[in-house]
């Protein structure tokens, strides 16, 4: 197995972080391994705000020092979460899964709660079918871990574009019959052979996945100043996601570039474009996505949710009132 790359590129694209204000970015790569390929965003000066980056609490650090609680509700496209953190902010992004409940959920939005918060109401969308109790010893009442995110642009779609059950449920399918035919064996788990949870959890997948990260998973040691990143399967961009600091962009990296190997392995029988993605394919990418007509939608705990989207791109902004700032921004290629 072989990675190559190139030195890291002094190519600019202009990434607006403010109504008013614009910052100059910087985009290195491709880092690439087998199909996948990773673009690397970078700024020298990130926006500020009123909660510093590096307080936010993940979702999956919460949930495993137990610093935040997730609530089943009996209704299956909606959750409640409690910050319990006495001096930190959650931040909860889209895409998070969170295991346990009556049935694994997948979070279509980002949500920032700041500490001592009440019960919230999030957004969510099942990803296993048929099971509507407590399974084995995880508790029905509460969700126990977020370790895993969603991988491959349709789920991602169906839960933060189209917010559809349906498609959600379509998608885990395809995803799972994929990566059963990538790998040549059966990917679905006796427990529950519908939950996309489980099967990112088979041994299976996990080790390959293991073997397409290991030559990209130091990368941010070598790139302190990245804030977000785009990737490229099969050489055709599929997304990415860019933050507000490094800070905030390290935690999330590890979950991140799981879930794009992930892809990468389900997608490898898939016909190749032909090309390779190049640098000037992602500055072109994120210049016309954001230049896009947004749309917002206000969502609870001060945060609102900017759209923007065509016939080739869905794009996401989470801007929140505590922080003063934007967040995150999500990139989803149809």
């Amino acid at each position: 197995m072989r990675a190559a790359w190139t030195p890291a590129i002094a190519l600019a694209v202009t990434i607006g972080v403010a109504a008013a204000s614009a910052a100059e970015a910087r985009i290195s790569g491709p880092y690439q391994n087998e199909n996948l390929s990773v673009f690397l965003i970078h700024a020298d000066a990130a926006p500020g705000g009123k909660a510093a980056a590096g307080q936010y609490l993940t979702l999956a650090e919460a949930l495993a020092s137990g610093e935040a609680v997730v609530y089943e509700t009996g209704d299956v496209n909606e959750l409640q979460v409690q910050n319990t953190s006495k001096d930190r902010t959650l931040f909860i992004q889209a895409g998070d899964i969170v295991k346990g409940g009556q049935q694994d959920r997948v979070l279509s939005v980002d949500l920032v709660l700041p500490p001592g918060s009440e019960k919230t109401p999030i957004t969510a969308f099942c990803i296993e079918r048929g099971r509507w109790s407590a399974r084995g010893e995880e508790s029905a009442q509460e969700f126990a871990s977020a370790g895993k995110v969603l991988v491959g642009k349709e789920l991602r779609l169906a839960a933060k574009s189209e917010r559809s059950q349906q498609g959600v449920w379509d998608a885990v399918t395809k995803t799972q019959e994929k990566l059963a035919a990538s790998l040549g064996a059966d990917v679905a788990a006796p427990t529950s052979p519908t939950s996309l949870q489980l099967t990112l959890e088979n041994k299976k997948v996990a080790e390959a996945v293991t073997q397409n990260i290991a030559a990209l998973s130091k990368l941010l040691e070598e790139h302190p100043d990245a804030v977000g990143y785009l990737y490229a399967v099969n050489g055709a961009i599929s997304g990415g996601d860019v933050y507000a600091s490094p800070a905030l962009f390290l935690k999330q990296w590890p979950r991140l570039l799981e879930a794009s190997a992930t892809e990468a392995v389900a997608e490898r029988l898939a016909e190749a474009t032909g090309k390779t993605a190049t640098a000037d394919d992602a500055a072109a990418f994120l210049t016309e996505t954001d230049a896009l007509q947004p749309t917002r939608e206000e969502l609870p705990a001060g945060v609102t949710l900017v759209s923007r989207g065509s016939d080739k791109v869905a794009a996401f902004e989470t801007q929140s009132s505590a922080a003063d700032a934007w967040i995150h921004r999500s990139y989803i290629v149809k």
